[in-house]
């Protein structure tokens, strides 16, 4: 949305909005911008909207923004709940867009599948196995009856 002051009547519109606090030259805003944008397709019950904060310096202040990305959580114009940074994500730049799923159906903004309390697993990632090598010294096998 262009300013802070459309703000109030999409909020005013709908029932349950996310209103995604974003700055361009933030790398990690256009990561939440990517899983928002897969989410928005998929949650029609829920308005997404975004706002640059250095467009909108009454609305952060007023919503205690001070970290970004921050998504503000709104269900009937009231601010329900915030998802700052990455902390409820898994702490890293490659989470899963369920995770942010299951974080945004935990507040019941949008209508979300599987048991609330108990996120996604993170397992998804293959994992690389490691095998124990056995050390020599100087050219000697490895014997571990040797003192």
């Amino acid at each position: 949305i262009p300013s802070e002051k459309d703000f109030f009547g999409e909020v005013k519109e709908s029932k349950n909005v996310i209103c995604h606090f974003y700055r361009d030259s933030t790398f990690r805003c256009k990561i939440v911008d990517k899983h928002l944008a897969i989410l928005a397709k998929k949650h029609v019950e829920t308005k997404f909207i975004k706002l640059n904060v250095e467009k909108a310096p009454f609305l952060s202040e007023r919503l205690r923004i001070k970290v970004i990305p921050t998504l503000v959580l709104l269900v009937d114009g009231k601010t329900k709940d915030y998802v700052v940074g990455f902390s409820d994500l898994g702490n890293t730049d490659n989470f899963p867009t369920e995770m942010l799923e299951w974080r945004l159906g935990c507040s019941d903004v949008i209508n979300c599948s599987g048991n609330p309390m108990e996120p996604p697993s993170l397992t998804q990632k293959p994992r690389t196995k490691f095998t124990k090598v056995e050390k020599t010294i100087r050219g000697r096998g490895y014997d571990p009856n040797d003192d």
